[in-house]
């Protein structure tokens, strides 16, 4: 008898844009509230500091209440942000399902202004498929908005 372990497959949210303005400005739209909110949504106890918990509330599915609870985890000015994205209920199939993973951005400096790229990463299937491919077109759809929101 043999007995095998299956591990999830995990699958990651690539987005990238450039934008035409320099670092600085990238950086403030990814750890200022207030922009923040008007390209992604309103964090409630966000700080730039690593060990920071701070929550997003989006729509509640089941016995999860929409909140997503965030911690940083890693912080360098300019240049990387990270954080956990955690949400969902283990009872809950699609949206709302336990959500466990990070968000990464990278910002690299390109001669017209500034490479954004954005990995989602650690989306366990099949139980965030749901997750997986809203937030996928979710992402695309912010990125754009950040430029409008630093305008």
């Amino acid at each position: 008898m043999s007995v095998s372990m299956t591990k999830p497959r995990t699958r990651d949210i690539v987005e990238e844009a450039i934008f035409t303005h320099p670092p600085d400005r990238i950086w403030s739209a990814l750890t200022d509230g207030e922009l923040m909110a008007r390209w992604m949504m309103r964090p409630t106890g966000f700080a730039a500091i690593v060990g920071q918990k701070f929550t997003f509330q989006t729509t509640a599915a089941g016995a999860w209440d929409g909140t997503i609870r965030c911690e940083v985890l890693e912080v360098v000015p300019g240049e990387r942000l990270s954080y956990a994205w955690r949400g969902g209920d283990a009872g809950n199939v699609g949206y709302g399902s336990l959500l466990d993973t990070i968000v990464t951005f990278t910002l690299i400096p390109v001669a017209v202004g500034t490479r954004l790229r954005v990995v989602h990463a650690g989306f366990e299937l099949p139980r965030n498929d749901t997750a997986f491919t809203s937030m996928g077109e979710g992402w695309k759809k912010v990125v754009r908005r950040l430029d409008d929101a630093i305008s």
